[in-house]
């Protein structure tokens, strides 16, 4: 039996908060197997919430999406980042530039600013879990520090994928999913994409000896 519709929303912004829980715990992690753990978790509270957008609004579509999300997110994206750490020999910390308590008190800022830009769209919205936008883009403000506040080229893609799934929240809490042909094509982009990124990553590794993106300011100098 299908879970009534105010309940099914609470359960929703349960999980939008655990997706908001795990950006805040990437962006205070220091080990870079650990984000993509983090990574991965996130795959899974996307997963459930677009099981239970698809189970709420009967759109068959997002099931799809759900067992596209599971396969890409959860198992083959953190297998692909996993790889590349053990054939770079990745295994140190990757301190961000900023101390850990202030970087979490610019993250409290961007999710007080995430939340007052989605205000008047959120008014603006017909679904019923039209409130999650405020999480979304906060997801994706913290994942877009994330990336600005580290220094190494592993983490930077992590942040890249983690902004991307605030973006497919966003899309699947507020307007229930996007045309299945669309996303099978960002699906394929992003697989593109992380193995463009393996590729650099083995580039600089050969020419610095360094995936710090801090070596690549020799680059000027030459």
């Amino acid at each position: 039996m299908m879970p009534p519709l105010n309940l099914a929303t609470q359960l929703l912004h349960v999980l939008a908060a655990g997706l908001l829980m795990i950006s805040f715990a990437m962006l205070a992690q220091r080990r870079t197997r650990r984000l993509i753990v983090l990574l991965a978790w996130q795959g899974v509270v996307l997963t459930a919430s677009t099981l239970l957008v698809a189970v709420t609004a009967h759109l068959q579509h997002l099931y799809y999406s759900a067992a596209l999300t599971l396969i890409e997110k959860v198992w083959l994206m953190p297998w692909i980042l996993l790889r590349l750490m053990r054939r770079l020999g990745i295994e140190g910390d990757s301190d961000p530039l900023v101390n850990i308590p202030t970087l979490m008190l610019v993250g409290l800022g961007l999710v007080i600013f995430a939340f007052g830009l989605a205000q008047p769209i959120s008014s603006l919205a017909t679904t019923v879990t039209r409130q999650t936008l405020g999480i979304a883009m906060a997801v994706i403000l913290l994942a877009f520090l994330m990336m600005i506040a580290r220094h190494k080229a592993v983490t930077q893609v992590i942040g890249f994928l983690a902004m991307e799934n605030g973006l497919f929240f966003a899309a699947t809490s507020t307007t229930y999913g996007m045309p299945m042909v669309i996303e099978l094509g960002i699906a394929l982009d992003l697989l593109v994409g992380v193995f463009i990124f393996g590729i650099f990553f083995f580039q600089i590794r050969e020419q610095f000896d360094s995936l710090d993106l801090h070596q690549l300011e020799a680059l000027k100098e030459d």
